[in-house]
């Protein structure tokens, strides 16, 4: 895998989130691999699916180009923090907007099967929490990791997917946080 993109999807810049993307791409980069970056609260488009799949919304130029991206990576890693058990509403409205039938899968004519159209992709989600990684497995199901890895990618053909949690962001101290940053860049210099 050496053409990798980085998504980010965490509104604030002053987030770790932003600090576990540059250690991931800096280790990425330390191997040689290629790597873009999509910082989903930079771009300039509606985040409202406004007719669901009724009518077709014309894409934006930063959504063109977040697609060109996805289209150009061979690895997509996936950088978010999990609010309410959920991804941030920028982040679900990019994937609203953008994964779209024809795009990146296609329904087949009088069947309930689609074609994946993102196969031969693989992906990382690499999340942010305020809890303890075992209990948000355990006692709430994982709810964003299952709808970003299953019902979004590999619903699309991404495969392998891996996940890595990361927290509990808000009682870590400056030490934790730079293992943390050590064990993402280390992620990125074996591209997984």
């Amino acid at each position: 895998m050496n053409k990798i993109l980085i998504i980010n999807g965490h509104p604030n810049k002053e987030s770790f989130n932003y600090a576990l993307v540059d250690a991931y791409k800096k280790g990425a980069l330390n191997s040689g691999a290629e790597v873009e970056e999509i910082v989903i609260a930079h771009l300039r488009f509606n985040p409202n699916l406004e007719f669901g799949y009724q009518k077709r919304m014309e894409l934006e130029p930063d959504l063109v180009d977040a697609w060109e991206k996805i289209q150009w990576a061979e690895h997509l890693v996936w950088v978010h923090p999990v609010w309410w058990g959920g991804l941030p509403a920028i982040t679900k409205g990019f994937i609203d907007r953008l994964f779209l039938p024809g795009l990146v899968f296609k329904p087949r004519e009088n069947s309930v099967w689609w074609d994946k159209l993102l196969k031969g992709k693989t992906a990382h989600i690499i999340t942010t929490l305020d809890q303890p990684s075992w209990y948000y497995r355990l006692f709430f199901a994982r709810p964003s990791v299952n709808q970003l890895k299953k019902t979004v990618l590999e619903y699309c053909g991404v495969k392998p997917v891996k996940v890595t949690y990361i927290g509990i962001i808000k009682t870590a101290d400056e030490e934790k946080r730079k293992k943390w940053l050590q064990q993402v860049e280390i992620l990125g210099h074996k591209q997984k």
